[in-house]
């Protein structure tokens, strides 16, 4: 282990453990952080895929009557 982490893991352990409890709590949303961007990222370059392929008619469309008759019919 590096010697600073070493030092900041000595530093945690002498706060309280409310303290230690924030701090825990805020490292481990630090590791959520970067899949969520990752998978935001991700997802915007689908929704533009998809804007195009809706743009050039590759994908099939449906009248908002349509969708809502089907709606109501699997409805009942």
């Amino acid at each position: 282990m590096p010697d600073t982490l070493k030092e900041l893991e000595a530093q945690a352990r002498s706060l309280s453990p409310e303290e230690r409890a924030r701090l825990a709590e805020s490292l481990l949303e630090s590791l959520r952080e970067a899949p969520v961007a990752e998978i935001e990222k991700a997802w915007g370059a689908e929704i533009a895929e998809r804007v195009a392929a809706c743009d050039r008619g590759e994908l099939p469309t449906f009248t908002a009557e349509s969708v809502f008759a089907e709606a109501r019919r699997l409805s009942r």
